[in-house]
């Protein structure tokens, strides 16, 4: 009788972990559509008609299957300028600041660092409180940098909150025994940090490449501020002021044209959006299997 007992109650258990799976994934999967079809809209809106985008009839698949909003974007030669600025902002950012974000997170990781504690507060204080634009805008100025394109690759290119997200990874994965058997066989800290740091810090290395990439790639405000000439204007700039065109009527003698012009703005809006994070959206699967060993990382900063 108590094997039938056991056995009737292994089988409700059964049945239970089945029901909380089967709820798990609906969830899930109900979780996934929400953050999915935005995305997914955004790409059948860019190739429908612009009759079915503003009349709202498109929900699972392009209606009036058409590239016009593509040909508007690409007509302007901007974009071409725009996207080799962008490519270049963001390769030359995201190199110089792993670099800078790199060594100074393995060096605040170092115990015999003199004075670490004292440089890790004026470095956090820097998260809080800045000089402001007028200050910064008048140190660029005074360094020559105005309408150059090392404003857009120094601005921006280290972080602190990377630098603490660094110096967490260093403190946790690279053990005091194997800096003090590299340092007995004559190892000196550079030559640590390139040969053995360096190559067990691939994940955090990924991790912040990624949010350099993206915070580049979306930037425009740093462009708006300290540059006027538009051989230097990045891909974000260049669609604002393409957006900011697209919705005035003015440039249309003709009633009718202006009206198609403005049934169209929509398709344009779309067509732009995924011009402008097709790339970035390529990129991101193959480095999104370390995010969560990011986010780990970051959970402590002690």
């Amino acid at each position: 009788m108590n094997a039938i007992a056991k056995k009737k109650r292994h089988s409700r258990e059964t049945v239970q972990d089945r029901i909380l799976d089967i709820a798990f994934y609906l969830i899930v999967g109900i979780f996934m559509v929400i953050c999915l079809y935005p995305v997914y809209f955004v790409i059948i809106a860019s190739f429908s008609s612009s009759s079915a985008v503003n009349s709202g009839k498109m929900l699972l698949w392009p209606e009036g299957f058409q590239t016009s909003g593509y040909q508007f974007v690409f007509s302007d030669a901007r974009i071409m300028t725009g996207y080799a600025n962008t490519i270049i902002y963001t390769v030359g950012g995201t190199l110089l600041g792993l670099a800078c974000s790199l060594a100074a997170g393995y060096s605040l990781s170092r115990k015999d660092l003199p004075f670490r504690g004292i440089i890790m507060m004026v470095f956090v204080f820097t998260m809080y409180f800045h000089g402001g634009m007028i200050p910064t805008y008048l140190v660029v100025k005074n360094l020559n940098l105005i309408n150059t394109r090392a404003v857009l690759i120094i601005l921006g290119c280290v972080s602190v909150y990377n630098i603490i997200l660094i110096r967490t990874f260093f403190q946790s994965n690279l053990p005091d025994e194997l800096h003090e058997a590299a340092i007995i066989d004559g190892c000196g800290n550079m030559r640590f940090f390139i040969q053995f740091a360096l190559p067990l810090s691939k994940a955090i290395i990924a991790v912040i490449a990624l949010y350099l990439a993206v915070g580049y790639w979306n930037s425009y405000y740093n462009a708006l501020v300290y540059t006027t000439n538009n051989n230097l204007k990045p891909l974000q700039l260049f669609i604002r002021e393409m957006l900011m065109q697209s919705n005035s009527t003015t440039d249309f003698a003709d009633a009718e044209l202006a009206s198609q012009h403005m049934l169209m703005l929509q398709v344009i809006k779309y067509a732009v959006i995924v011009v402008s994070t097709v790339p970035i959206m390529c990129i991101y699967p193959f480095l999104q299997k370390y995010f969560v060993q990011g986010v780990m990382i970051g959970s402590v900063k002690g």
